[in-house]
């Protein structure tokens, strides 16, 4: 998801390189959803994983 952002974000600087910002803007606006998505699932993860741990994992022998 993150290097879906950067390549939505790049493709938004070089439309805006090429004078059609109506595209630009479209595509900077996605990858910043993008961005911001991929920021809530990963601060949900660290979470879910700061409550979940109970300790290192057993072995099994």
């Amino acid at each position: 998801m993150l290097r879906a952002a950067i390549t939505f974000f790049v493709i938004g600087l070089v439309a805006l390189l090429l004078g059609a910002t109506g595209f630009a803007g479209l595509s900077i606006e996605i990858g910043r959803w993008l961005l911001g998505v991929f920021l809530v699932l990963a601060v949900i993860s660290f979470i879910v994983s700061l409550v979940t741990r109970g300790g290192p994992p057993k072995r099994l022998m």
